[in-house]
């Protein structure tokens, strides 16, 4: 098979339809209609054989993980998905490979009423290429860049998980219970991007960020830009505090362990997000409905960029862990 055949094939022809979509695949390029009133959010992410997943995972979860953490930037602008492009660079035209990847492609499509317009397949080295595209208003933009001294910190469901479920992968630890070892490795195969909870958070979260490269790497990242951005602050962290999921908790016997996953490990696709004290009710009374913990892990300070860690209110130096976050260089 050649290019054209493999998108022909594989790509165009179970590709779900929106009316935003006035050209799609099969030109030179897709032509898309914005709504009136909604501004266009744009993110990209490409995830490498060997770095971002293991040679051997399946392609059905390299798909999921591709598209979620390209959902999961969107979300955390509180912008809802719309549509993406794929490109796809492999050593070979496999047509098992090709036919579960593709398949996940499309049942995501079609779970968040999304439409693949677009992309390229290439000959190389395993890799995957996602450009997604969504939809915010423009006076319900969330940044990282919004924290305020005082406003509460707020992180969604576990962290930890998936550093943990790729460091049994990859035989760093041992997990005694096969089910917990598992709930873990899948939750660093198939991330859920919160799309939801982002699109509820407009004009109720002063900034947020999504967890991907580690927690206090990413946190940091809100405290450097909500600096810059003329609030001046900082935070206070509780690490006795953190959503540690029971399957992490249990299988790691070390607490300073389970606290390194959940504070530097990436690849959870969590939010993290800053609320007043004003609409902190209205937040969580918006989020009781979700079958999801929202749990309150600490407060923005006024000194600009400080990470103050504390465990059971006693402070705790971060270089007590090997890292603070995934680097690429």
């Amino acid at each position: 098979m050649d290019e054209f055949s493999i998108i022909e094939r594989y790509f165009k022809q179970a590709n779900s339809s929106r009316k935003d979509v006035i050209i799609g695949i099969g030109d030179d390029a897709a032509i898309t209609q914005v709504p009136q009133g909604q501004y266009l959010a744009t993110t990209t992410d490409t995830l490498l054989s060997g770095v971002h997943f293991l040679p051997d995972t399946l392609p059905d979860a390299i798909a999921h993980k591709a598209i979620a953490a390209n959902l999961s930037d969107l979300a955390a602008m509180g912008a809802e998905p719309s549509w993406i492009s794929l490109s796809v660079c492999m050593p070979n035209a496999n047509d098992a490979w090709l036919s579960a990847f593709s398949e996940k492609v499309a049942q995501l499509c079609d779970y968040y009423s999304m439409q693949l317009i677009g992309g390229d397949m290439v000959k190389g080295p395993l890799a995957v290429t996602i450009t997604a595209q969504g939809f915010v208003p423009p006076e319900s933009i969330i940044t990282r860049t919004g924290a305020k001294p005082g406003d509460w910190l707020f992180l969604t469901g576990t962290v930890g998980d998936a550093a943990a479920g790729l460091a049994y992968l990859q035989n760093k630890i041992q997990i005694a219970e096969q089910s917990k070892a598992q709930e873990l490795s899948q939750r660093y195969f198939c991330p859920t991007p919160r799309v939801l909870v982002g699109t509820t958070l407009r004009r109720l979260a002063s900034a947020c960020i999504d967890v991907s490269d580690g927690l206090l790497q990413d946190l940091q990242h809100v405290l450097d830009g909500s600096s810059e951005n003329g609030h001046g602050v900082g935070a206070i962290v509780h690490l006795d505090r953190l959503p540690i999921s029971q399957a992490l908790g249990s299988s790691i016997v070390e607490l300073e362990q389970a606290l390194a996953f959940a504070c530097t490990g990436g690849d959870d696709y969590e939010l993290l997000f800053t609320v007043s004290e004003e609409h902190r009710v209205s937040m969580e009374t918006a989020m009781a409905s979700y079958n999801l913990p929202i749990t309150c892990i600490g407060q923005i300070t006024g000194a600009a960029s400080k990470l103050d860690l504390r465990l059971n209110e006693q402070p705790f130096s971060p270089s007590s862990f090997d890292k603070v976050g995934y680097q690429h260089f």
